[in-house]
C-alpha cells in the first residue's frame, strides 16, 4: 500500500526545522510591527513634563541601587490596575523613562514599588530603613546593608557614565559633567542611594 503523501499543514507539524524556522518568522514580523512604531512616538521618546536628567550623584546612587540588586525585589513601574494606583501613585508612562538605561520596571515585589517614592520618607528614614531594616518596618526581610555608611561614593567613573547617558539622549552637559566628580566627592554611598530614592518620581507630584 502507498503512503499519503503529506501536504499542507501537516507538513509543517511534521517537519520540525520548517516549523522552528516559520514560528521565528512570524514571531521577528510581530515584533517588529509591534516595536518599530514605538521609536517614533512622542509619548514614548519624549519626556515627561518635569522629567530631568539624574544629577552626578543620583547616577552613583543608581548605579549602587543595580549593584546591590535592590531591582531583584522592588518593581519601579505602576501598572494600571486601580489597587496599583491607589496604593503606590499614578499609572507609569513610557516617558518617564527616556533618561533611565537601562530601565529598571520589574515584575518581582519581594518588596513596595519604587516609582513614587521620592520624597515619601526623609533621608533619616532611608538611613536607617537601609542599615537596618526592622529598626522601622519590624516585618521587613529586606537584608541590611550597613557598609554602605562607610564607604565613599566612587566618583572616578561618573563622568564616563554620563557621557555615556548624554549620547542616549540626557541632555548634559560639558559643564555639568565636568563637575561630576566634585559633586560626588566626601558622598558615602548611603548619602548617593538615597539621593537617587528621594528623585524617584518626583515629577508626576
Amino acid at each position: 500500500m502507498a503512503q499519503e503523501e503529506i501536504r499542507g499543514h501537516a507538513r509543517i507539524e511534521t517537519n520540525n526545522f520548517l516549523m522552528i524556522v516559520l514560528v521565528l518568522l512570524v514571531v521577528a514580523i510581530g515584533g517588529l510591527v509591534e516595536i518599530v512604531p514605538l521609536f517614533f512616538q512622542k509619548s514614548t521618546t519624549e519626556p515627561v513634563d518635569g522629567l530631568k536628567p539624574y544629577t552626578a550623584v543620583q547616577v552613583v546612587g543608581r548605579d549602587i541601587y543595580v549593584r546591590e540588586g535592590c531591582n531583584n525585589c522592588h518593581s519601579q513601574m505602576i501598572r494600571s490596575l486601580l489597587h496599583e494606583s491607589l496604593r503606590y501613585g499614578p499609572v507609569s508612562t513610557a516617558g518617564e523613562f527616556v533618561y533611565d538605561h537601562p530601565h529598571l520596571w520589574g515584575s518581582k515585589r519581594t518588596g513596595p514599588d519604587l516609582a513614587r517614592v521620592g520624597g515619601r520618607y526623609s533621608d533619616d528614614w532611608h538611613a536607617v530603613h537601609l542599615i537596618n531594616p526592622r529598626a522601622v518596618v519590624p516585618e521587613s526581610n529586606m537584608p541590611a546593608y550597613p557598609w554602605l555608611e562607610k564607604t565613599p561614593a566612587d566618583g572616578k567613573s561618573v563622568q564616563a557614565h554620563m557621557r555615556g547617558l548624554r549620547t542616549l539622549g540626557a541632555p548634559y552637559s560639558d559643564e555639568e559633567i565636568a563637575q561630576a566628580p566634585a559633586e560626588v566627592e566626601g558622598k558615602t554611598e548611603l548619602q548617593a542611594l538615597i539621593a537617587y530614592l528621594q528623585v524617584l518620581g518626583t515629577h508626576r507630584k
